[in-house]
């Protein structure tokens, strides 16, 4: 007796495609990523995904997107109810970008390997700027009130993000045990404004 095909259709499959990537993601890394398997898991027929990423690089590109996006929706949506001082509102951006890394750990290794990847479309490239450019939003913010040091932003940046990206990492990866992270985070914050604080200020 023939084998009845799979269905086609499935709703919104593209948003379901996403979904579970995550998840495969989540559960078992990135190398386990296929289209033909993640159709398989979702009941559809193996060409289905097609019709939404023509390759496994497709599906890649807009898992980092919507990590991306996401990302930053978590670290606009801190500067609510953080005051007017620079410093607070800094401080309440580093902690929710360290708790998307901590919460999305897998996912954000993506985002930082396929955002480099020579085939990235220009949409996932945009998207990755997006969350620097609100801590340099901030820090300019922060020159005007005079809450950071003057001088060129780029230079006053660098170590922020090396800092930022830098404890991220180690407590997304289990190289800081997370009772020394949520400590650690506290003394993160604390050098990464001392070193925006103009000087004789911390």
């Amino acid at each position: 007796m023939p084998t009845r095909p799979r269905p086609y259709h499935h709703g919104d499959l593209r948003a379901a495609l996403l979904a579970r990537a995550e998840e495969t993601l989540r559960e078992r890394g990135s190398a386990a990523l296929s289209l033909r398997e993640l159709a398989r898991d979702l009941g559809v027929s193996h060409n289905a995904p097609n019709r939404h990423f023509k390759e496994r690089q497709a599906l890649l590109d807009a898992l980092a997107l919507v990590g991306y996006e996401r990302m930053t929706e978590a670290m606009l949506a801190s500067q609510e109810g953080a005051g007017e001082s620079c410093r607070k509102k800094l401080e309440a951006v580093v902690r929710a970008y360290v708790g998307f890394s901590l919460d999305n750990a897998a996912l954000l290794d993506l985002m930082c390997s396929v955002k480099h990847d020579a085939h990235a479309s220009a949409a996932l490239l945009e998207a990755s700027k997006r969350w620097s450019e609100l801590i340099e939003a901030l820090m300019r913010e922060g020159q005007r009130q005079g809450e950071v040091r003057e001088g060129p932003l780029e230079w006053i940046g660098v170590p922020v993000f090396a800092t930022l990206h830098g404890f991220a990492d180690l407590a997304a990866t289990g190289m800081i045990a997370p009772e020394v992270a949520e400590r650690g985070l506290d003394e993160v914050i604390a050098f990464i404004l001392r070193g925006c604080a103009p000087d004789g200020r911390d």
